[in-house]
């Protein structure tokens, strides 16, 4: 199912894009592209997706350092 899936995605992607890009192709090479741009958006996402994730766990990391320095001032100025 996964296959039919991807071919059927593909076309839909592919058809689209090709009407966007004002392209005519036949009917394999829309798929094609359909599949090709699916796999080539599906890794960007991915990498942009862990990089913000990576940048998150910064931010967070900071904040928190930052609150133990908060923590830790307030405690030693009693």
């Amino acid at each position: 199912m996964g296959i039919v899936w991807l071919i059927i995605v593909g076309a839909a992607a592919g058809f689209l894009a090709t009407r966007f890009m004002n392209l005519r192709l036949g009917t394999l090479q829309t798929i094609g592209v359909g599949i090709g741009g699916a796999l080539i958006g599906a890794l960007v996402l991915r990498f942009l997706l862990a990089l913000t994730g990576m940048l998150a766990g910064l931010v967070g990391a900071v904040l928190g350092a930052m609150l133990l320095l908060w923590i830790i001032k307030a405690v030693m100025d009693r």
